[in-house]
């Protein structure tokens, strides 16, 4: 499987995403007990580290707002994913109860402040790249329930396969057709910097929660711009 950054790096020079592909998974419905009080010992965390600041004052906030602005997105209705979750936290609300492993992967987002997504890979035709929006991407976002079209304008960064996007405005909505569920056995995983905080770590600590509480082997590439595509 290959993931490409090339068509964007030279516009956005810091990014830097982990790419991860995970085998033998064995998803739950129901969020674990223990990682239930992982997940809130990081809710109170992120409160204690950001809740006397603006959400534009959080770095890795920051950076998306700035990289959302560089490729036309001025509307404060779209903002990244990991700036929806630290924004629900700090309103005093738990992270959603989706699945045992979306669940772990929001906590990962949460703690490094880095934007997350996963999909199902026996449902993604790879090569995968990072690019920008062409004539005839086709997108269905998961929160509107994937019944109708919403491509993505001219100009906008997309997480995309050979096939659809993936993500439109770069990490702002998954698609509905490539989800992760239940019957998940395999996933592709993205861990997104943006020229702040410790990818490395962020790595790590995803691979140990995925292979505690889904069962999961992880095999990790990181394309930035000096390597902007890399294989597994």
């Amino acid at each position: 499987m290959q993931l490409s950054i090339a068509e964007i790096a030279s516009a956005f020079p810091r990014f830097r995403v982990a790419v991860v592909a995970v085998d033998d998974l064995a998803i739950t419905g129901a969020r674990p007990q223990a990682l239930d009080a992982l997940i809130a010992a990081r809710e109170a965390a992120c409160r204690e580290r950001w809740g006397h600041l603006e959400l534009s004052q959080v770095p890795g906030i920051a950076v998306w707002r700035e990289a959302y602005k560089a490729f036309g997105i001025k509307k404060t209705s779209y903002r990244s994913s990991v700036e929806r979750l630290v924004k629900r936290v700090l309103a005093g609300e738990r992270l959603p109860v989706v699945n045992s492993f979306v669940d772990l992967y929001n906590a990962v987002s949460l703690e490094h402040v880095f934007c997350c997504g996963a999909d199902d890979l026996d449902k993604v035709a790879p090569p995968l790249a990072f690019r920008f929006a062409r004539e005839g991407d086709s997108f269905r976002d998961m929160a509107a329930g994937g019944a109708e079209e919403d491509p993505p304008k001219q100009g906008e960064v997309v997480y995309a396969d050979t096939r659809h996007v993936l993500c439109r405005r770069w990490n702002w909505r998954q698609d509905a057709r490539t989800g992760i569920d239940l019957g998940t056995r395999r996933a592709v995983v993205t861990i997104q910097a943006n020229g702040v905080g410790d990818l490395e770590a962020a790595i790590a600590d995803f691979s140990a929660l995925v292979a505690e509480y889904c069962g999961g082997r992880c095999r990790v590439a990181i394309a930035d711009q000096a390597t902007p595509v890399v294989t597994l």
